[in-house]
């Protein structure tokens, strides 16, 4: 897999019938080891083991229905009070960051109403805060540490 903007970690991987597969602690169980895996389980590592979220409040691959769809929100970080507070969408390292991203993250944010929405691509990573005054997101220049959300 290819080197990622993320701290390097001793990752689970193995091989079953010549498929590679990543260990999730968060849904605890092995998943396909696809370039966006490979991008996730290190975002959540980061986050956990260097920005101080608790692994306890984050959930991958959370379902949302919106109007007739089904879709997955790729993280969630809950608050104590299982409260969404934080959306991240993953995108594997070849993909660009678009608006398109954008737009699918608020989406899924109508349902969620996360004050935060992050998303990266291994590569680049956004961190946005919702203004609730003008309405409007403001992209942060760090992705904060768990104390200062």
């Amino acid at each position: 897999m290819i080197r990622l903007n993320l701290p390097s970690f001793d990752i689970k991987t193995r091989v079953v019938d010549g498929r590679g597969q990543v260990l999730d602690p968060l849904r605890r169980r092995w998943v396909a080891l696809t370039p966006e895996e490979w991008v996730r389980q290190h975002f959540i590592h980061w986050l956990t083991s260097s920005l101080g979220y608790p692994q306890a409040l984050l959930a991958n691959e959370v379902q949302l229905n919106i109007g007739m769809k089904k879709l997955r929100a790729d993280s969630v970080l809950y608050d104590r009070e299982l409260h969404p507070k934080m959306i991240i969408e993953y995108k594997a390292p070849s993909i660009p960051i678009t608006q398109k991203v954008f737009n699918q993250i608020m989406a899924y944010n109508l349902q969620l109403h996360a004050p935060y929405l992050v998303v990266s691509n291994g590569i680049k990573h956004y961190c946005c805060k919702l203004d609730n005054v003008g309405k409007k997101y403001l992209f942060l220049s760090t992705m904060p540490c768990y104390e200062e959300i």
